[in-house]
């Protein structure tokens, strides 16, 4: 079997290569990436991947690539994923999110393969629930309050029109929060790590953390538990279905940043909000039910946040 993953050398699609390639050896593994993607991520399996070059927001470059390859599993990962900055450059992440995702699936119809389609959406997708949407299903109003909010809503429609319209094999999942070792170091918790590994390497004599909003309510899931799900649902999923994914550790980010300094080698900590952390509009609570997905597949995550963070941790403790 043939699988392409978009966004390979990134957080998430370097973690779904790693699982692929340990659970599923006879599997053959196609990346796509632009030329400028950091490779970090991938450097200890490059050798096992077949990469392309090429852009979302180039047709002609999907046209060639998938033709080429005619995948018969596509997880779409890559994205414009980072909801501050989706507020500063809007176009650009509309371009890249939802013009990006027309393109794949618009050179799948065109060349006439027939492979799974795996679009990653986002419970941002759903904006701030109200108290009587908790846990929010899939059924939650949508009411994106971010460009990449938007982006999302427009991903998980065009996978749910090309399957009623041409018959695309879509399936799409709402992912939550979802950390581990490569994150990102804008994303909050990552950030933490990476601040909290300087420190200690470092030996401020009054060490600062600065944070965003500590007051958000999210529930955790690890990375790795999230590929492994996505492996799942393209298995198992209905197509054209909408699915939520998520972990069962809920707390708030104050609680995560104390988790944290409760493994670190630091003492007394000051920690200040920086305003360049927050966002214009913040979405304060996502509280999940997966209950749908867990039914249809039995999945249940199996590595303990507790285990998450100190693997981030110790990830930018490496790299600091």
């Amino acid at each position: 079997m043939k699988v392409l993953i978009t966004g390979i050398c990134g957080f998430v699609g370097s973690h779904l290569a790693d699982y692929i390639l340990e659970n599923h050896p006879d599997v053959e593994i196609y990346g796509l990436k632009r030329w400028r993607s950091p490779m970090d991520n991938i450097r200890h399996i490059e050798h096992r991947l077949k990469l392309y070059d090429g852009d979302l927001c180039d047709l002609p470059s999907l046209l060639s690539i998938l033709d080429e390859i005619k995948p018969d599993w596509i997880f779409h990962l890559a994205a414009q994923s980072f909801i501050p900055y989706s507020y500063s450059a809007p176009i650009e992440t509309l371009n890249t999110n939802v013009i990006g995702t027309a393109n794949l699936l618009e050179a799948t119809r065109i060349i006439g393969i027939d492979p799974k389609i795996l679009i990653c959406g986002s419970p941002e997708e759903y904006g701030q629930p109200d108290e009587k949407d908790i846990p929010m299903t899939e059924d939650c109003p949508l009411k994106p309050y971010s460009p990449y909010a938007v982006s999302k809503v427009a991903e998980t429609k065009l996978g749910f029109m090309y399957h009623k319209a041409y018959g695309l094999k879509t399936v799409m999942s709402r992912a939550f929060a979802h950390e581990g070792p490569r994150r990102g170091v804008p994303f909050a918790v990552s950030s933490f790590a990476k601040q909290i590994a300087f420190l200690e390497k470092c030996q401020s004599p009054r060490p600062t953390i600065y944070t965003g909003n500590l007051d958000s309510v999210r529930t955790y899931c690890d990375a790795r538990d999230i590929v492994r799900a996505y492996w799942l649902l393209l298995e198992k999923g209905d197509l054209g279905e909408v699915y939520n994914i998520a972990g069962t550790d809920t707390m708030t980010l104050r609680e995560v940043l104390k988790r944290l300094l409760a493994i670190s080698k630091l003492g007394t900590v000051d920690i200040k909000e920086d305003k360049a952390l927050l966002r214009p509009i913040d979405v304060t609570l996502q509280v999940p039910s997966c209950t749908m997905f867990k039914k249809l597949t039995g999945w249940e995550p199996k590595i303990p946040f507790t285990k998450t963070l100190q693997d981030t941790l110790d990830y930018w403790r490496e790299r600091v």
